[in-house]
């Protein structure tokens, strides 16, 4: 199982858990996205995580409160719904990618040969 995988499995159990949308955001970011690194995402969905971890870092944050936080409290209940499906889409991503290896590599070459006349 790749480190990404986990990760987002653990994000998303995170997300399904009881509590205001906000919260349960901000903990599967924090607790289970932050210290991802784009580069341990498969090539297909590391400009989209990418993306959501830019997102999540928007606003400056009031003193004493962190950048993560300060952005989804500005957020809308429907804008951290939709980082939150965002996060489930990724884990789905990935764990398509890791069932086949092959998605996102180019198709191998096949030899043609002429038949004979």
């Amino acid at each position: 199982m790749s480190i990404a995988w986990e990760k987002l499995h653990s994000a998303t159990v995170t997300l399904a858990g009881a509590g205001p949308i906000k919260q349960r955001l901000f903990n599967a970011y924090v607790n289970h996205l932050a210290s991802l690194d784009a580069e341990q995402m498969p090539r297909e969905v590391r400009d989209e995580f990418g993306g959501l971890s830019r997102a999540l870092h928007a606003v400056h944050p009031l003193p004493g409160e962190d950048t993560v936080r300060a952005t989804i409290r500005k957020m809308s209940d429907g804008e951290a719904k939709e980082y939150a499906v965002q996060i489930v889409n990724l884990f789905a991503a990935v764990a398509r990618a890791q069932a086949n290896p092959r998605i996102g590599q180019p198709a191998p070459v096949v030899q043609l040969y002429a038949a004979e006349a």
